[in-house]
């Protein structure tokens, strides 16, 4: 018995399926580079004072995951637009705000430091919203992908500025 697609997947041509799955594990592949800084069972970590609101670790996985191919989704969606203006900075915005995103774990874990977490957090932060903005120009489905990276990068700022305070 053979698996039956619902009419919208069997309706993208196989070459977008295709490109799209690309850029997905790029993107994820990019966005888990950091996690070689990342270590939450070590010493300095377990040391610090964690807020009452601090997520499961195994959540982080998870949801990083779930973004990130969001991310690749939408970064697919905008580089498959036509060439142009628009499109050239949404893609560099784009390239930015990762590269803020890749920062944030060595900045955060390798240097044991969440005031230079915070250094990397909050530019990330309107970094995205730029690329939500320059996403919106050339695709409004792309811009509304990295929706949920903002509000979880602002958890994440939240979480990271928390930490601070009560270490």
């Amino acid at each position: 018995m053979a698996l039956a697609l619902p009419q919208r997947i069997r309706s993208i041509p196989r070459d977008d399926l295709l490109g799209a799955i690309v850029a997905i594990v790029l993107v994820n592949l990019v966005g888990a580079s950091g996690v070689v800084f990342t270590n939450p069972n070590s010493e300095w970590f377990q040391s610090l004072t964690l807020p009452w609101f601090y997520p499961p670790p195994a959540l982080f996985g998870i949801v990083w995951t779930l973004l990130f191919s969001l991310l690749g989704v939408a970064v697919y969606l905008v580089y498959r637009s036509p060439a142009g203006r628009s499109r050239s900075v949404a893609l560099v915005a784009f390239g930015v705000q990762m590269a803020f995103n890749v920062a944030w774990s060595p900045a955060f874990f390798a240097a044991e430091s969440p005031t230079l977490g915070l250094a990397v957090i909050i530019p990330l932060f309107g970094l995205i919203l730029a690329t939500i903005v320059a996403f919106d120009r050339v695709n409004r489905r792309a811009a509304g992908l990295l929706v949920p990276y903002l509000l979880w990068v602002g958890f994440a700022t939240v979480l990271n500025g928390t930490i601070y305070l009560l270490n």
